[in-house]
């Protein structure tokens, strides 16, 4: 039985979960989330656990790697530019979509969530000095000293530290090249860490299926088409924008790189699934890291460094999208006509402002927020869409994962570093696999 299910490709078996879970969650309604939610909760989780130690050893394993084969300032400022490329180009298609769908006209009388607060925004500097732990130890245990309003008094609470861990580990990677022959048995360790790491995650992502069935019959159970229906519209013009972002951005940018696009969604198709059910970057990375390598042949030592990079800054669906098509939601919502100007805030508020919040929690909140601010649009507006978050994230996260697969493909492809015999014949499993999965990845090394 166990064989017959390993036979059964990745793809499918999470497809088959996401299906029988909305139809659990049809059939049990609220409850659902109480019968089935916990499975969604304990997957999570899971992912949760080797994110941290799988980024802390690959990072430190890819920087002491590249080192001596590409210039890692060369890598990080393609990829770079292209995450602001992207992003810039995802603005355009959510206010193009904004721009012909109007979600916002001929709507009234919306009400917005009685206990939301505008979120406030860090300033540049904050985020800049937030990037470096004042205590790894803490910033691998993912947690943050923040001050309570209650009591005035600093307490330990979890919060994403990503950055920070890629910080450390960069670090670390970079003073094992310097020191060279002197640390070789830590190298070893940090390359055999990181080796196992990648096992103990194509484990974890074995639980995919069951996670799914999970978390879609706990969202379906809890979300009743009342709530989408006023606001249909708009859902629409976020899927479509998201959509056609990822169909036609993505896959002309693959074909200008002599890159077969339907390839590349065949190799990022688990990644794209786990982001899609889960609804959060940083629990789909492990997955996308997989992909990447395994299913699209990028090399291991620049994936482990671009993966984790765009998992805290690329977002295309929750930093360029979301935020953009909201911005013209809100003003058609409240009548307010915008001008040439208007635009052109919008844009370099949200390409320049996914970078400068990198790593604050709720980042497709904090995007646009900022992005309203900048543009002199009522932020009030956000509240009316708290309701659908969730249906909404799903899609943006998709797309920001899709796009943190996309460019370490595309800069691998400039640099020399994509395989392109994995790439021309993409595998759609991350996890445990068949036989012959198994035997092509020792092959691989």
């Amino acid at each position: 039985m166990i064989s017959a299910w390993f036979k059964i490709p990745f793809w499918q078996r999470v497809l088959a979960g996401f299906v029988l879970g909305a139809l659990a969650g049809v059939a049990f309604g609220p409850n659902a989330e109480t019968w089935f939610g916990w499975l969604g909760d304990i997957y999570v989780q899971l992912i949760m656990m080797i994110a941290v130690p799988l980024v802390l050893f690959a990072v430190m394993n890819a920087v002491a790697s590249l080192a001596g084969q590409q210039s890692i300032a060369k890598l990080g400022g393609r990829t770079f530019l292209w995450f602001a490329i992207t992003a810039a180009l995802a603005v355009v298609v959510g206010l193009m979509v904004g721009w012909v769908l109007k979600p916002g006209l001929g709507l009234s009388g919306l009400l917005g969530d009685a206990d939301y607060k505008v979120r406030e925004v860090p300033n540049f500097i904050q985020v800049l000095k937030d990037i470096v732990p004042r205590n790894p130890f803490q910033a691998l245990s993912g947690a943050m000293r923040v001050k309570s309003d209650a009591d005035g008094l600093y307490h330990l609470t979890d919060k994403g530290t990503m950055l920070q861990v890629i910080f450390w580990a960069g670090l670390c990677g970079f003073a094992l090249v310097k020191l060279g022959p002197k640390t070789q048995g830590i190298r070893t360790l940090v390359d055999e860490a990181s080796k196992l790491m990648v096992q103990v995650t194509r484990f974890v992502l074995e639980f995919t299926p069951l996670g799914t069935f999970g978390l879609i019959a706990a969202l379906v159970g809890a979300y009743g088409f009342e709530k989408l229906l006023p606001l249909g519209t708009y859902v629409i013009a976020l899927y479509l924008a998201c959509a056609l972002h990822i169909a036609v951005v993505y896959s002309g940018l693959l074909a200008a790189h002599g890159l077969n696009p339907l390839k590349f969604f065949k190799g990022a198709a688990p990644g794209m699934q786990i982001a899609f059910v889960s609804s959060s970057s940083f629990a789909s990375m492990p997955a996308a890291m997989r992909s990447v390598t395994h299913n699209l042949g990028v090399d291991k030592n620049y994936a482990a460094f671009a993966v984790p990079l765009g998992a805290t800054i690329k977002m295309d669906g929750c930093g360029a999208i979301y935020p953009a098509l909201t911005s013209l939601f809100v003003a058609q919502y409240y009548g307010i006509d915008l001008n040439a100007s208007h635009y052109v805030i919008i844009m370099l508020a949200s390409v320049l402002g996914s970078f400068g919040t990198a790593g604050v929690p709720g980042t497709a909140t904090v995007m646009v927020t900022l992005v309203l601010s900048a543009a002199g649009l009522p932020l009030a507006g956000i509240g009316l869409l708290v309701a659908i978050d969730r249906i909404l994230d799903m899609m943006r996260t998709m797309t920001n994962v899709t796009g943190q697969m996309l460019v370490p493909v595309l800069v691998a492809k400039e640099t020399g570093l994509l395989d392109r015999s994995v790439y021309d014949d993409p595998s759609t499993n991350i996890g445990l696999g068949q036989m012959e999965d198994l035997q092509a990845d020792t092959a691989r090394g």
